[in-house]
């Protein structure tokens, strides 16, 4: 079943599984014996983990079987683990019914199912020492007959009709039985070699790259004691793709911090006063994984994403409050103290306003419904974290350092780059009067 995006899959597992139950007594009885299951899994295989052959003496059947045998209940067990699905079919009882022959008896298929149903059961023999028994009687055994069949002999003697004359009618009679596989629609192949595969699907919310190192390490468990010749592969891995696009994000990220320390650096032109707002960005991002630990995000691609971007739009608080602190010291002479402290009574109310602008933007994203709620919400919580945390202690620790005067040699610098502006804003302006 596929709910709608957002559906809280707990909330749905218990709803699906009441609505079953409510049915399960008009389901055909061979169901009911073996119950229904509910699980809440994803749609899209995390990895799958193929096992072959390389001696190719083994068959598909061969390896589906130890599969199943061995590693599919301890897989499923894994945590973050939703479901597997395994690709090859174990060994089954093949009983191939022959129509003449059970004509000439005068029997059905289904008489030969309905033996088999019968005589094929674990049961209880009884139990010796059981009450009533003797006051000296200390002991209690239960008894148990070898009635589970295990061999094909033991399958072609199952008797299916009794004769009035006394003779018995056996499977073996009316049809060939042999040990082959359940299912024959599918051969498993990898790289020319006899495979089986196991598909895992992640549980909704679970973390796959640590569900995947957590499969891997079970795998590796058996590996060790995998038949001679059984080899193990990965034709499928989605987790290489988020580890590549997590590792590029996060190399992104640090480029961007680099950059904006080197911004600031150009701009406030101090070592000191750039040092101190540069510590403003890993304090505000640990802030914010913080706050996401408590919402119940993850570090992936759209929260690393958001951040690189709150990063790349909130470094202008430095830029502004720097050029409006150089503004006042140039126009009215004030020592830089009393010019930033002016400047900050000037410029707070716009920064903080600029911070609602940014929110207005981007909070509103994660109030979307469907799929595009789901997929956006961690990204515009994430920037709208990071947003008021920057603002908030960024515009503080970015007002500090410009009460310290700029250094000789920058602010020659800063003459010359004042020349040159002064004589590109003149051309521009020939230019636009002559178009």
């Amino acid at each position: 079943m596929t709910f709608e995006q957002g559906t809280d899959p707990d909330t749905a597992q218990v709803q699906v599984q009441n609505k079953i139950q409510q049915a399960e007594s008009r389901l055909p009885s061979e169901v009911q014996q073996t119950g229904v299951t509910v699980e809440k899994s994803q749609s899209n295989f995390l990895l799958i983990a193929a096992v072959y052959d390389t001696t190719d003496k083994a068959s598909s059947s061969d390896i589906a079987d130890w599969l199943v045998s061995n590693v599919q209940d301890p897989l499923a067990r894994v945590e973050g683990v939703g479901s597997l699905q395994v690709f090859g079919a174990e060994y089954a009882m093949r009983i191939w019914l022959d129509p003449a022959k059970l004509a000439s008896y005068s029997l059905m298929p289904s008489d030969v199912q309905s033996a088999i149903e019968a005589q094929n059961v674990q049961v209880t023999a009884g139990k010796i020492g059981a009450l009533p028994s003797p006051n000296t009687q200390q002991l209690t055994a239960t008894v148990r007959a070898q009635s589970r069949l295990q061999t094909v002999d033991q399958f072609k003697n199952i008797i299916v009709k009794s004769q009035s004359d006394g003779a018995v009618v056996r499977i073996k009679d009316v049809a060939r039985v042999e040990m082959g596989s359940e299912d024959y629609t599918a051969i498993g192949k990898l790289n020319g070699h006899p495979s089986a595969g196991v598909a895992v699907m992640l549980s909704p919310g679970a973390n796959a790259l640590n569900t995947a190192t957590l499969v891997k390490d079970k795998i590796a468990e058996f590996q060790r004691n995998m038949p001679q010749g059984y080899d193990i592969a990965y034709p499928k891995d989605s987790t290489e793709f988020i580890k590549i696009s997590v590792e590029d994000v996060i190399q992104t990220l640090f480029e961007a911090i680099v950059l904006v320390v080197c911004v600031m650096y150009l701009f406030l032109q101090n070592l000191r006063a750039t040092l101190i707002p540069a510590l403003a960005v890993p304090v505000v991002l640990l802030g914010t994984f913080g706050v996401l630990a408590l919402f119940g995000y993850s570090i992936n691609t759209l929260t690393l994403f958001a951040m690189v971007l709150a990063i790349g739009l909130l470094v202008d608080d430095a830029i502004v409050v720097v050029e409006n602190v150089e503004r006042i010291m140039r126009d009215e002479g004030l020592p830089a103290r009393e010019a930033t402290e002016k400047s900050m009574g000037e410029i707070s109310g716009a920064l903080v306003a600029i911070a609602l602008v940014l929110s207005a933007v981007f909070l509103p994203m994660a109030f979307f419904g469907g799929s595009t709620g789901v997929i956006y919400r961690q990204f515009s919580i994430t920037h709208h974290l990071r947003n008021a945390a920057f603002r908030g202690g960024g515009i503080d620790l970015d007002s500090r350092p410009c009460a310290v005067p700029s250094s000789s040699m920058f602010r020659h610098i800063k003459k010359a780059f004042s020349a040159h502006l002064t004589a590109f804003t003149a051309v521009l302006k020939i230019n636009i009067s002559e178009a």
